[in-house]
């Protein structure tokens, strides 16, 4: 198998993570234009949160949360990677995960419907769950 083949659904967090800063930026510059408070004011995100409607903040929120589990992805994907494991269940798992990631990021960004998002982050860990312990059991077993 090609071992390079992981670094398809890593790089695909990665745009994912790119496109949610993107889209934080296109719903937030013009509402604080909106709000029409000095700049100043937004020093600190319970600022930003007083002063900006909820849903603006969505992207804010799932950002930060790109930053958590994928953290855990990223590493493992390299991990995989380097000791030269990379096989097709840890593939279908990672684009599992991406997947999921990626429709955990359109609810979060948009309607936030909390138990559909809720579905969607646990399956997507439950993809990487699955990756670590095999790993760590495919360590321990050699």
């Amino acid at each position: 198998m090609n071992k390079e083949l992981i670094m398809l659904p890593m790089l695909g967090m990665l745009v994912l993570t790119a496109v949610v800063w993107f889209y934080m930026y296109a719903r937030r510059i013009p509402a604080m234009k909106k709000a029409r408070a000095p700049v100043q004011t937004y020093t600190v995100p319970e600022k930003t949160i007083e002063l900006l409607p909820e849903s603006v903040n969505y992207p804010a929120y799932n950002l930060k949360n790109l930053f958590e589990l994928p953290v855990v992805f990223y590493a493992l994907c390299l991990f995989l990677y380097v000791t030269d494991t990379v096989d097709t269940a840890y593939l279908v798992a990672a684009w599992l995960f991406l997947a999921f990631r990626v429709l955990h990021s359109i609810v979060h960004c948009t309607s936030n419907i909390v138990m559909l998002r809720f579905y969607l982050y646990a399956a997507a860990a439950l993809a990487l769950w699955f990756m670590l312990g095999r790993a760590f059991l495919g360590l321990l077993a050699t």
